[in-house]
């Protein structure tokens, strides 16, 4: 939304949440934003209370709109049918309850979140009963409905709204397809804007995330296969990415992928194949998120036997909580497992993450599970010099900036001796660690240096 009310000065933007807290923080006189994304801010100062608006004013907003986007959560349902794979409906349900109760005369609307297909369905039936079901003297309302998924990355969004791959509308009201196509043409060539039926661009957004997914959990396993034979993961990326039927993206080894997409529509993906009977197909895609989750297991096994089985007492630093860099987003983020498991033996974690706020972190890693005599204890630092201070290791599990330009010669020294770094994003050199007095460990290329 933010993008559209930059590109089109005429049409006025506005953003609705129930929750109070947040529009304040959208509304904030000091751009305390809730979400960090680089680039974003400077776009609310200039377009907010222009052209873009954030409000919790439900009912007047959908009244005055022309086209709604439904841009809601859809986690994994945690209870119920289909709990652990199928997506929870209730915001998007809720939301196409909103709308149909308030929406005047013609409503376009636009399912923006990620969903299971035929989805639309559903919001179709919600919307078709305003209208049979009301009085005969209220004036008919009427709606198209359409889905057009966002395939934008975090920590690059702005820059793949601005020169997106694709945009992709789904629908059957040819209409309401040319209404939302127009938006889109101000910036974006008409070539890249792909127009399939409601079915076919919900399913693309699942596979496109599920194909993404499988890449990393693929490059992972061939990560661990370096470490065992010599072989240079990063080497071997190159080789097999210059192969334009491969391409390079998205095989940068690591310890696992995270955020609010992949996994939870891989499960979408299982949920749907075991439904319609397509066991095989579900068992394919459950082996993509069984490789991640084993991923983030040898990372946290490989350091607690570094330290011959036990790191109890032992202060080990990780430098990045969020999923990815220029994100604030830690939604199944590797480290929330990394932690756990050096918590839960004994470790005490100093955490470190130029934009995560600690309070999220507390919410992931502080359970109100039993603990047990050998959990270990946490804090959060934005010194990054403080990280260092007498600590035995440092895992690198974000690839922030800031830990690319880290003063080892500087930095080194304060540690305890002999201390360790693990670098799970492999974007250490190794030449620079050589020269100081540090254990080394590199994913997709194993121990460089072990003093």
């Amino acid at each position: 939304m933010a993008i559209i009310s930059e590109k089109c000065p005429d049409i006025k933007i506005t953003l609705v949440d129930l929750n109070e807290k947040r529009i304040a923080a959208w509304n904030s006189h000091d751009f305390k934003l809730p979400v960090y994304e680089p680039n974003l801010k400077s776009l609310i100062k200039k377009n907010r209370n222009k052209t873009l608006f954030f409000t919790t004013d439900l009912k007047n907003s959908i009244a005055e709109a022309d086209i709604v986007f439904i841009s809601v959560n859809t986690p994994t349902k945690e209870k119920g049918l289909g709990a652990g794979y199928a997506s929870d409906l209730r915001w998007v349900e809720s939301s196409a309850r909103s709308i149909a109760k308030y929406a005047k005369d013609h409503t376009i609307v636009v399912e923006k979140s990620t969903v299971p297909v035929r989805t639309a369905e559903l919001i179709k039936k919600i919307l078709t009963s305003s209208y049979l079901n009301g009085n005969n003297d209220k004036p008919k309302k009427t709606f198209s409905v359409l889905s057009s998924p966002e395939f934008l990355a975090e920590g690059t969004a702005i820059k793949d709204l601005e020169n997106p791959d694709r945009v992709l509308i789904g629908g059957e009201d040819k209409d309401a397809i040319e209404k939302l196509s127009l938006i889109y043409k101000r910036w974006i060539p008409e070539s890249k804007i792909f127009v399939t039926n409601l079915w076919s661009s919900e399913l693309s957004k699942l596979t496109a995330n599920a194909f993404l997914a499988q890449r990393i959990s693929s490059i992972n396993a061939i990560s661990a296969l370096c470490e065992k034979t010599g072989a240079d993961v990063r080497e071997v990326s190159k080789a097999i990415g210059a192969d334009n039927r491969i391409g390079e993206k998205f095989l940068n080894s690591s310890p696992g992928f995270g955020g609010s997409c992949f996994q939870k529509d891989l499960l979408n993906i299982i949920y749907l194949s075991r439904y319609y009977g397509l066991d095989e197909v579900a068992d394919y895609w459950e082996q993509v998120i069984s490789l991640n989750e084993w991923q983030k297991r040898r990372i946290s096994k490989l350091v607690i036997e570094t330290f011959f089985g036990t790191v109890s007492s032992r202060k080990i630093s990780i430098l990045g909580f969020a999923f990815k860099s220029n994100t604030n987003d830690i939604r199944y983020s590797p480290a929330i497992s990394v932690a756990r498991d050096l918590l839960e033996n004994g470790a005490n974690l100093y955490i470190h993450d130029p934009q995560v706020n600690e309070n999220e972190i507390a919410l992931k890693l502080d359970q109100k599970d039993q603990k047990s005599d050998t959990e270990g204890s946490w804090s959060f630092t934005r010194d990054l010099k403080a990280a260092f201070v007498d600590a035995d290791a440092i895992i690198i599990m974000t690839e922030w900036e800031d830990y690319l330009n880290i003063n080892w010669h500087e930095l080194t020294p304060l540690m305890r001796k002999p201390s360790w770094l693990f670098d799970t994003r492999g974007i250490i050199e190794e030449f620079i660690i050589s020269q100081v007095n540090l254990n080394f460990w590199k994913i997709g290329k194993g121990f460089k240096k072990e003093l």
